[in-house]
Parts: structure tokens; sequence; C-alpha cells
């Protein structure tokens, strides 16, 4: 019986090898590991100028910058249920880019084994930079892994073509080809300390957000081996996300460069910081949607969360001023009352403010203009009552908003408003993952209690 070809699995624990265990959540890893693509395109790679390349990635596309994707030659694993969506030589570029052809750039599309896991993974190798990441872990001490050492690096190669020669041998020659082409590789000593601190530096600097989730997830018996893959729904679902949020974290990156210069009059500034904006929002819609999917998916689990100490005052004032701008740009505006020395509650507080955010675009989207967002948080007894309401006086002279209709167990579409949302009932399972209970009352009034932390 033939062995078994190398998984990526091993891939990724050769590049862990030696690397200290880590202790990030789901949410917390996801952040990182877009920071990292997003230092490594924008800050190494393009400034090099156009170059020739290679690099292999699971399981879908890490590159998204337009012009990279054009100069180098890819190839990633992924999923059979995206067959039809990752088409081989059609790479994942934003509407109106034309797909090149797979010899000079893109991506040839390989299958993903069942023995390859779903954690990100990219491998790139240019005559410049030699680099490559990875996503490990089990829950709760997840870590990204990013390597510079040619050793490393050099295995990591060996392994991957031996995947190819093995299971896709006229794909195996042409990376061969296309590294021999690349001429002698320059390593850089001192890459690795440059790039952590634009890493760090990214980190910072990032809004709150829910990232994208894995493509295929492992379930409560994926260790053993026996959890089955996502329904093809979902799968879609995991697709359209990763097409809406490149785009979109590309497009606010280019903003937030052009942002930094100072000699921008003051109407262009405002207008691409209202694009910033919209661009955050958007992403953060997508990843709670997600989130609200697979809570969705796995009905027989309570979906509750580690819940800790949460001060949400202090929460909801930390994020006033983001949702005041929010709420500007629908011609909105944004009152907050909170009654003095509140006590904590028990939630998530990483994940809570990324729902209520989406809680404020649902609660705010059938609203018009000139309409006043109320937001509460009183002592209800045991728990904390925070209570959204709107006021003012077009709101007695808009027409009645049409009723929103089921899309799926997860989204509800408004004939009348044309938004698609968060239905109520996913609304709800969000909340109770986090401690809370949200009760929703006709006409634009909405509460959601929280359970006081014991002292």
């Amino acid at each position: 019986m033939a062995a078994l070809p190398p998984s990526l699995d091993q891939l990724r624990e050769r590049l862990a090898e030696g690397v200290p265990a880590g202790g990030s959540d789901e949410d917390g890893v996801r952040r990182q590991w877009w920071a990292a693509l997003a230092a490594l395109q924008d800050d190494f790679l393009l400034p090099l100028g156009e170059q020739q390349g290679v690099w292999l990635a699971a399981p879908l596309p890490a590159l998204y910058e337009p012009a990279l994707l054009q100069q180098l030659q890819g190839w990633v694993w992924a999923p059979a249920e995206l067959g039809d969506l990752l088409q081989a030589s059609a790479p994942l570029l934003p509407s109106g880019v034309p797909a090149p052809d797979a010899a000079a750039g893109g991506f040839q599309r390989l299958p993903l084994l069942e023995a390859d896991g779903t954690d990100p993974l990219l491998l790139l190798i240019t005559p410049r930079l030699q680099v490559a990441m990875a996503l490990t872990g089990v829950a709760e001490q997840r870590r990204l892994v990013v390597r510079f050492d040619p050793a490393t690096l050099s295995e990591a190669l060996s392994l991957l073509d031996e995947r190819l020669q093995r299971t896709a041998p006229a794909q195996g020659q042409r990376l061969r080809q296309a590294i021999q082409a690349l001429g002698p590789l320059q390593s850089d000593d001192q890459l690795a300390l440059r790039f952590w601190p634009r890493l760090a530096e990214r980190l910072a600097a990032m809004a709150p957000s829910l990232t994208l989730q894995p493509l295929v997830h492992r379930g409560n018996g994926a260790d053993n081996g026996g959890a089955p893959g996502p329904s093809s729904e979902l799968a879609l679902l995991e697709a359209l996300t990763h097409e809406v949020r490149t785009p979109l974290a590309t497009i606010r990156t280019l903003i937030r460069s052009l942002l930094r210069r100072g000699d921008l009059p003051a109407l262009v500034r405002q207008r691409l910081q209202q694009i910033d904006g919209e661009c955050s929002e958007q992403i953060d819609r997508f990843g709670l949607i997600f989130l609200a999917a697979e809570l969705q998916r796995q009905p027989a689990s309570d979906g509750t969360q580690p819940l800790a100490r949460t001060d949400l005052a202090r929460l909801l004032q930390q994020l006033e001023p983001a949702w005041q701008q929010q709420l500007e740009r629908r011609s909105l505006a944004l009152q907050l009352s909170l009654s003095p020395d509140l006590p904590p509650v028990l939630s998530d507080p990483a994940r809570l403010e990324t729902v209520l955010g989406g809680l404020v675009d649902r609660f705010s989207r059938g609203l018009p203009a000139g309409a006043v967002v109320a937001l509460s948080l009183r002592p209800a007894g045991a728990r904390l009552k925070l209570r959204f309401s709107a006021s003012g006086s077009l709101l007695a002279e808009a027409p009645a908003a049409a009723g929103s209709e089921r899309v799926g167990p997860v989204l509800s579409w408004n004939p009348g408003t044309g938004s698609l949302q968060l239905s109520r009932q996913a609304t709800q399972r969000l909340f109770h993952s986090l401690g809370g209970r949200l009760a929703e009352r006709a006409g634009n009034d909405l509460t959601v209690f929280f359970p006081v932390a014991s002292s």
C-alpha cells in the first residue's frame, strides 16, 4: 500500500516547531492573520515593485492585492464544496480586473484532502523575500506562526513539492520550473525584526471587528477524525464573505494610506473618512452574519462563550464615538445615558462590542433622517437593562416600514428599505451566547438584559 502524500497539517506542524505555544482565541488569531497579510503585502511586497515569484496557500487565496496576483504564480488547495466558485485560472480579483494566464500569474486550484486541516496557510517565495505563515493550535491556544529562516522554508517547500509530485505531477513540474526561473534568492536577516513591529502597529490600528472565520470547521469530534464538513450553504456563505471582505479590506488600506498625507483638502479628507467608515461597517456586518450562521449550524451545543466580568458602561462609552460617526452618515443622532456606579455584567467583551455594533446597525436601518437613537443603561434587579429607542418628529411622519421576509434561518430582508440584516431569531441567539437576553417590542424599542456579575 502506497504511503499517503504529505498533508498540509504536517507542514503547519513543521512551521510551528520551536515556536512557543499560543494563547489566543479564534477571533484574536484571525485578526492577527489579516494584520499579517496586510503588513506583508503593503509594507514589504508592494514596495519591492514588479517582480516574479510563487505562492502556495490553503484553504482560500491568501493574497488579495491585484498587482501581486497578476505578478506572482500561485497554487491554492481549496475544499471540494467550492469547486464551482474557485475555478482554475480564475483568481479572486475585484470586479473589472482581468484574470491573468496561470503561467504569468493568478493561481491554480488543487483539491484539499481530509487530512489537510483547514487553518490558513501561505508560503511565498520571491527573489528578495521568502516567508511562510500559518495558524495553528487547539481552541484557546491558537497562534500565528511566521517563519523567515531559509532552513525551515526549504523544508516547507520540499514538503509541498513532494505533495504535488505525488498528487498533481504536472503542477509539481510547473512549481519547480517557476522556482528555478527566480534565480538566486536573497535572504534578509533583518526581515523578522522589521516585520513584527509593523504587524503590531497594524493590530493596534485595527478597529474591533469579527474577521474571516475558517472555511471548513472542526466539529466536536474533529480531533478524532469524525467530524463531517459543513453544508454547501455554509461553505457558500463563507466564500461570499471572503469575496466581499477582500476588496473592502484593499479599499480601506488604500484609503488609510491616503489619509496619512498632510496635503489633502478638507473636503477630500472628509469623503475618504466616510468611505473608510463604510468599509469598516460592511466588513463587520459580514463577520457578524457569519458568526450567526455558525451558531445556527451547531444547534446541539448551547453556543455560549466563556463569560467574564465586563464593564458594560465603560464599553458603551468607548464605542460611542464610532457609533456617532456611523449614524451621522445616515443623518441620525445618538444619545447615550448611563446610570452612575453601575456594576459589571457577565459577558464576552471581545465579541460583545461587535454584536452591539451590529444591533445599532440593525436598529437604525429603517429610521428616517433626523431621528435620534437613544441608548440607556439602567439597573433592573439582578440585571442591567440596555434599552434602544428612537425619537424625533420625523418618526411620526415616516410611513410604516414593510414587514421583513425571512431569507433562511439567519437573514431577513426588508423590501421597504432594501436592507439585508440578521433575523430577530439570529440576533436573539447571538445575545444568548454572550449571556444576554434580547426583548424586542413592536415599534422603535428593544431591550437587552445582562446578568450582573457577582462581587
